[in-house]
C-alpha cells in the first residue's frame, strides 16, 4: 500500500510538466502566427492602404495641367472651356515644351505640333513679284508745247483766237500787230529791190553782190520777224508798206494760255499764246523713298482714272527725278502716254501701278526686256539688237546698263525670301522660327534675321537664313507664347524673363521719348481715336458703322501735317503713312464687314509703329491685343483702350479671343515736348 504511493506520485509530475511544456509550444505556435499575420498584415498596409492609394491618385490628378491649344499662356488645374475663345483645354504635358538647354530652342510631339496647326515653309531662291501703288495726275507733255511770241516790238491790234481750249491748226492766223519797226523795215527791203532791179548791167561785179547781199538780209530779217515768204514778196513788190504784221501758229494744238490783250503793247519775246499738243501727255507720279528701289527707267506703268472706271492705260517710265523732294519725301517718275483720242485731260488725278521683280543687288527682272536695246531719251523705242533711236537719233543701249536682270538669271541675282506670315516683327526686330532638321521629336530654333522689303505675300531675307531652311508660316505665336510662358528668349522678351503671361502689364507699359512735335502728336491722336471707333463697330458687327469711321479715319489722316517733321522722323512717318493710306484705301473698297477686317492688321501695325516712335496725345489708354487664330489662323494684331479684349476680327462670335500683349504710356498733354517723358521718368 505504502509502496505503491511512492511509485504513483512521480508519474503524476512527469505528466503534469508535460502538459504544461505542450500547453507552453502550443501558445508559442499561435504567437508565432499570429505574429507573423500581424506583421504580414501591418507591412501590407503600410504600402498599398486604400487611403494613401486615393491620396496618390488625388496628387497625380492636381499635378496635370490643362492649357488651350491656342491660348498657351492659359493654364487651369482642371478641364473645361477656354476662359478666352471657349475650345477645350488639353493636358499640358512637361516634354510638350521642354527647351532643353538652348534657350531659344522649342521641342513639341507630333500630336500637339498637330493640334497647334503648326505649318512650315522653305526659304527659296526666287524672283517674287511685287506691287508698286503710287498717285498722280496728267500734265502736259512739255516737248510738244510751243508758244507764239511777238518777234517784233508793237502793238495788237487784233487776237483771232481769244479764249483757251481752243484747237488750232498749223499755219492758222493768230494775232494782227501793228508795228512802227516794222514799216522801217519795209522800206528798207522796198529800197533794196529797187536798187538791184535798176542796177546797170555793166555795173562792177562787187557793186552787183553787195546789193544782192543787201536784199537778202532784208528778206531773211522780215522772215524772222515772221513774215511767211507771201508777206515778204508782197511788201517787196507793193507800192506801199504795210504796218501791220499777222503771226500765225507755228504747229497745231490746243490754246492753253493766252497772254495778250488787243492794244496791249509788246516787246520782242513777249508771249501771247502757248499750243499744246495733247496728243502724247506726261503722267506725274510720286514715289515714296520706300518704293524707289522698284523703279526703274522703262517699266510699264498700269494706270485708272475716275472718268474712266474700269479702263486701264498704259505707259513707259521716261525719266524719275535724281533729287529727293524735301517736304514729301517723294521723287517724282515721269511716265510718257499716248493720248490721240485725247480722253486723257491735264489735271486728271489717278492711280498707278508698277509690277516689278526684284534682283538681290536691287535690279530688276523684267522678262519683256531680256536682251533687248532701248532708248536713254524715249523708252516705247525698244529694238533685239543695236541702233538708233527712231525719235531723237541716240545710240541705243542695253537693258543691262539700265538696271534690269535678264530671265536667265544665275541664282545669286536670285533674292532669298519667305511667306510674310513667317517673321513676327516687333519693329526693330524679326523673328522666325526655324524647324532643325533631323530631330527626334518637332523641334523649333527662334532666330532673328535682317529683312529686306516686303514683294506682296513674301519678305526678301538680307541677313540670318539659308536656302533650305524650313521657317514656321503658321503658328509662330504659338511656339513664341510658350516661349514666353516659360521665360525664354521670344518676341516680346527678347531676354527672356517675359512671366507666365506672355504680355506686358498695366504697372509695366512701354514708355516714350517725345520724338516729334506737340502738333504732330495731337494729329496722330485724332487717328487713333477714328481707329478706336472703326475697331469697336468691327467688335460689334456693325457694317454701316464701321463704313462710317472709315471715312471720319481718312479725314484725321488727311489731318495729319507731315512737313512738321524733319530727320529720321519724316522717314518713318512717309513709309507708315504709306501703309496707312493703302490700308484706308482698301477699308473704302471693302463691301462686306468680313473684307472690312482684312486690311485691319497692316493699319494697325502702322498705327502702333508710329505711335511707339512718334507718340500721340489721347484721352484712351493704347493697348495692343493679339488673336492667333485671326485671318484663318494667321494672328494678327489689333489697339484698343480698354484691358478686356475686345476682338475686332471675329466679333460678337468670338469677342473675348485674344490677349494683350502690348500697353503704350502716352504723352502727357502738359508735358513740355523737350522735357523727358514723365511716364518714361517714374518707370526709370
Amino acid at each position: 500500500m505504502g509502496a505503491d504511493k511512492i511509485t504513483n506520485k512521480p508519474k503524476k509530475n512527469i505528466k503534469k510538466r508535460l502538459q504544461g511544456t505542450l500547453r507552453f509550444v502550443l501558445i508559442l505556435l499561435v504567437g508565432l502566427v499570429l505574429g507573423f499575420a500581424l506583421r504580414s498584415c501591418l507591412g501590407s498596409s503600410s504600402t498599398e492602404t486604400p487611403e494613401h492609394a486615393h491620396t496618390e491618385s488625388t496628387e497625380a490628378q492636381a499635378a496635370t495641367v490643362w492649357t488651350c491649344s491656342m491660348h498657351p499662356q492659359i493654364r487651369q488645374p482642371e478641364p473645361g472651356p477656354c476662359p478666352l475663345c471657349g475650345m477645350d483645354l488639353i493636358p499640358l504635358k512637361e516634354d510638350a515644351s521642354s527647351g532643353g538647354d538652348d534657350m531659344r530652342v522649342f521641342h513639341t510631339s507630333e500630336a500637339a505640333m498637330s493640334l497647334m496647326d503648326i505649318q512650315t515653309s522653305e526659304a527659296v531662291h526666287r524672283f517674287v513679284d511685287k506691287e508698286v501703288r503710287m498717285i498722280g495726275k496728267v500734265n502736259f507733255d512739255e516737248t510738244q508745247l510751243r508758244y507764239i511770241t511777238a518777234w517784233v516790238p508793237g502793238r495788237i491790234d487784233r487776237l483771232f483766237v481769244d479764249f483757251t481750249g481752243v484747237e488750232v491748226s498749223k499755219g492758222d492766223h493768230m494775232v494782227e500787230l501793228y508795228s512802227p519797226e516794222l514799216l522801217t523795215a519795209q522800206d528798207e527791203l522796198r529800197r533794196a529791190a529797187n536798187t538791184v532791179k535798176q542796177m546797170n548791167p555793166n555795173a562792177p561785179e562787187i557793186l552787183k553782190q553787195t546789193s544782192q547781199t543787201t536784199l537778202n538780209a532784208t528778206r531773211e530779217k522780215l522772215r524772222r520777224w515772221g513774215l511767211t515768204d507771201a508777206q515778204i514778196k508782197t511788201a517787196e513788190t507793193g507800192k506801199s508798206a504795210s504796218d501791220h504784221i499777222i503771226i500765225y501758229a507755228p504747229a497745231g494744238g490746243t490754246v492753253i494760255h493766252r497772254s495778250g490783250q488787243e492794244g496791249m503793247y509788246v516787246e520782242t519775246g513777249s508771249r501771247i499764246y502757248t499750243i499744246a499738243n495733247l496728243d502724247s501727255v506726261w503722267v506725274e507720279l510720286d514715289a515714296y523713298e520706300s518704293q524707289i528701289q522698284w523703279i526703274h527707267y522703262g517699266q510699264t506703268v498700269t494706270f485708272t482714272t475716275e472718268s474712266y472706271p474700269g479702263e486701264a492705260f498704259e505707259g513707259k517710265i521716261a525719266f524719275i527725278e535724281p533729287v529727293l523732294n524735301e517736304s514729301s519725301r517723294t521723287v517724282k517718275v515721269r511716265v510718257n502716254v499716248p493720248n490721240k483720242d485725247g480722253r486723257l485731260k491735264p489735271e486728271m488725278f489717278l492711280r498707278a501701278t508698277v509690277k516689278s521683280k526684284i534682283a538681290s543687288s536691287g535690279r530688276v527682272m523684267d522678262p519683256e526686256l531680256s536682251g533687248k536695246w532701248i532708248s536713254p531719251m524715249h523708252p516705247e523705242i525698244i529694238k533685239d539688237g543695236p541702233g538708233d533711236c527712231d525719235v531723237c537719233g541716240m545710240a541705243l543701249v542695253r537693258a543691262e546698263d539700265l538696271g534690269y536682270v535678264s530671265a536667265d538669271a544665275p541664282v545669286s541675282e536670285m533674292p532669298l525670301i519667305i511667306p510674310a506670315s513667317a517673321p513676327l516683327i516687333t519693329g526693330t526686330r524679326a523673328i522666325v522660327y526655324v524647324q532643325i532638321p533631323n530631330a527626334d521629336k518637332p523641334t523649333f530654333e527662334g532666330r532673328e534675321i535682317v529683312l529686306g522689303p516686303r514683294a506682296g505675300e513674301f519678305y526678301i531675307v538680307k541677313e540670318g537664313l539659308l536656302a533650305g531652311e524650313r521657317v514656321v508660316t503658321n503658328g509662330n505665336f504659338k511656339i513664341d507664347s510658350a516661349l514666353q510662358i516659360q521665360a525664354k528668349p521670344s518676341m516680346m522678351t527678347p531676354g527672356g524673363g517675359g512671366g507666365d503671361s506672355g504680355h506686358k502689364h498695366e504697372d509695366s507699359p512701354t514708355a516714350l521719348a517725345p520724338s516729334a512735335p506737340h502738333e504732330f502728336q495731337e494729329q496722330l491722336g485724332k487717328v487713333y481715336e477714328a481707329y478706336l471707333t472703326l475697331q469697336d463697330t468691327l467688335a460689334k458687327d456693325n457694317f454701316e458703322g464701321a463704313q462710317a469711321s472709315i471715312t471720319t479715319l481718312k479725314t484725321a489722316l488727311a489731318g495729319v501735317k507731315m512737313e512738321v517733321l524733319d530727320g529720321e522722323s519724316h522717314v518713318l512717318w512717309m513709309k507708315e503713312v504709306a501703309v496707312l493710306q493703302d490700308a484706308i484705301a482698301a477699308l473704302a473698297a471693302a463691301t462686306s464687314i468680313d473684307a472690312i477686317r482684312l486690311p485691319l492688321a497692316p493699319l494697325s501695325e502702322a498705327l502702333w509703329t508710329s505711335a511707339t516712335a512718334l507718340g500721340l496725345k489721347s484721352e484712351q489708354p493704347l493697348h495692343q491685343a493679339h488673336c492667333p487664330m485671326a485671318l484663318d489662323g494667321v494672328g494678327a494684331n489689333w489697339l484698343q483702350a480698354s484691358t478686356e479684349v475686345s476682338n475686332p476680327y471675329y466679333g460678337v462670335a468670338m469677342p473675348k479671343c485674344g490677349s494683350i500683349v502690348n500697353t503704350l504710356a502716352l504723352l502727357d498733354p502738359e508735358t513740355d515736348p523737350d522735357s523727358a517723358h514723365a511716364e518714361h521718368e517714374r518707370h526709370e
